[in-house]
Parts: structure tokens; C-alpha cells; sequence
């Protein structure tokens, strides 16, 4: 595709992403790992595909945690964007970088490799640190080309530091965030505080046990990710599957399995 085409293309799906993000009405993503994942999501419906860092690094071999390289972990968001028409945010853990400098390289090769968004995490770093980081990558990608989801991690790290949060957030959005992820926080009463005070579209991530889409719409959640948690489930099915074939002889627990030809027609064109 020409550079010209494929620029127009970047810049409608950020839109498009950035549109999506609704307070009351969330953009729900079950997180992808690799091309045929990010395919069958887009087929079961997805308006957008997002990745999971974790399941991206486990798929190749690698620990979740920055333990990719810079050039692995954009190779991984080429393909799959590459496999799919809707818009891809992808999840760069910190940024791929040891510095703003290095995080900005990462964010224009995520550009250049087709993504609308991506997710940056915070990981409890000094608040002036974060923000130089950001402050990169929004220079490196004008809002118009990129939505940049900053994570903070404070209930999902941390002690659940509701004023730190709120500052973090508020810092983080002036240094160039368009929207705030806070994984770990559930609760609904400490979610619903947080939307009122955070003035960015809010990203919640889930798991089983935690509100349904319907009652973190009541509280104003903008996004909702289930973030590894699939990946972890397939992972979990390949482990049943192996123990109960090594040791039953039988094989139940693929019966659930997408049809062989549904699935290599999902990855046919």
C-alpha cells in the first residue's frame, strides 16, 4: 500500500478507536495474541482487535514484562494488523524503551506497522518519569494518528492508592493521554469515584467475578478488557487437554474446539 494510502488508513482507524470510546456505552475487547486470534475476533464481532502483552510474549517463547525486544515486539503488532480490517491498539507494555527517546522509536514503528492505538504502562514508575515517557510518544504521534491508554498501576501493583491514581491520571493526560487504564480496580463504588474524577474515557480490565459490561456501563467505563485472561484460558485447555489424553486416553475436553475448516477459512485470505 502506498505510504500516502496507508497513512490516510492509520489516521481513520484512530478515529474510528478514539469514537468508540464511550462513557456508559464501554468498548469491550477480548485481547488477542497473534494473527489467528486477532482473527477470530474480529469475526466473533470485535469493532476493534487489542493485543495482550502477555499473551503476545508467551506465544514467542518469552515472559511477559518487557522481555521482548524492541523489533520482536513490532514485528508481532505487524501481523496482526495485517490480519485484520478493523483497528489494532496494541499493548507495548512500558514502550519497548529504556528512555522517552526509546519509547518515541517504539511508538513510530507501532505507527508504521499499522496500529490506531496502544497501551503504556506505568508499572509504578516516578510520576515525572511517566510523563516524560508520554509526553515522547504523543510527540513521536499526533492525536490524530494514535489513542494512547495510559495504565496506571497502583491497584493492580500497589496498595490501591485512590489520590495517587487520580494524580497520576491527571498528569498523564496533560502529558498526552487520551484515555486511563486502571487494571485491578473492580469495585464498583472505587470505579464509579474514579470515572467522576478522572476526565479521560476510562479503561477497566475483568475477569470472572468482576462486574458485568452492563453494570461498569452504569458507572461511566469508557473500555473494557479482559486483557490476558484469554490467553490464559487457551493455555489452560491445552493443560486439560494433555493430561486428560496422557492419562484418561480420552479427549473431551476439545469438544468445544472452533471447526477445522471455519477456522483455516478465517485465515484463507
Amino acid at each position: 500500500m502506498p505510504t500516502g494510502a496507508k497513512t490516510v488508513l492509520v489516521t481513520q482507524q484512530a478515529a474510528l478507536l478514539r469514537s468508540l470510546h464511550v462513557p456508559g456505552s464501554p468498548l469491550v475487547l477480548a485481547n488477542a495474541w497473534d494473527a489467528a486470534s486477532a482473527r477470530v475476533a474480529e469475526a466473533a464481532g470485535s469493532p476493534v482487535v487489542a493485543t495482550t502483552s502477555a499473551g503476545v510474549a508467551w506465544s514467542l517463547g518469552a515472559r511477559d514484562g518487557d522481555a521482548l525486544d524492541r523489533e520482536t515486539a513490532v514485528a508481532a503488532v505487524r501481523r496482526v494488523v495485517s490480519a485484520v480490517s478493523v483497528p489494532v491498539t496494541a499493548d507495548i507494555e512500558s514502550g519497548f524503551g529504556d528512555d522517552p527517546a526509546g519509547v518515541a522509536e517504539t511508538i513510530r514503528g507501532v505507527v508504521a506497522a499499522g496500529a490506531a492505538g496502544v497501551n503504556i504502562e506505568d508499572s509504578l514508575r516516578p510520576v515525572d518519569e511517566m510523563v516524560s515517557r508520554l509526553a515522547a510518544a504523543r510527540e513521536a504521534a499526533p492525536r490524530d494518528d494514535l489513542f494512547i491508554n495510559a495504565r496506571i498501576d497502583n491497584y493492580l501493583l500497589g496498595s490501591g492508592d485512590f489520590a495517587d491514581t487520580v494524580a497520576r491520571a491527571e498528569a498523564y493526560i496533560a502529558a498526552g493521554a487520551d484515555g486511563i487504564f486502571v487494571p485491578g480496580a473492580v469495585d464498583p463504588e472505587v470505579v464509579g469515584a474514579l470515572v467522576a474524577k478522572i476526565p479521560a474515557p476510562m479503561n477497566v480490565l475483568v475477569w470472572p467475578g468482576a462486574p458485568s459490561v452492563a453494570e461498569l456501563a452504569a458507572l461511566g467505563v469508557a473500555r473494557v478488557s479482559l486483557g490476558s485472561g484469554v490467553a490464559q484460558a487457551a493455555y489452560a485447555l491445552m493443560r486439560r487437554a494433555a493430561r486428560e489424553a496422557l492419562t484418561d486416553g480420552t479427549y473431551t475436553s476439545v469438544g468445544e474446539a472452533i471447526e477445522y475448516g471455519e477456522l483455516n477459512g478465517l485465515l484463507g485470505a
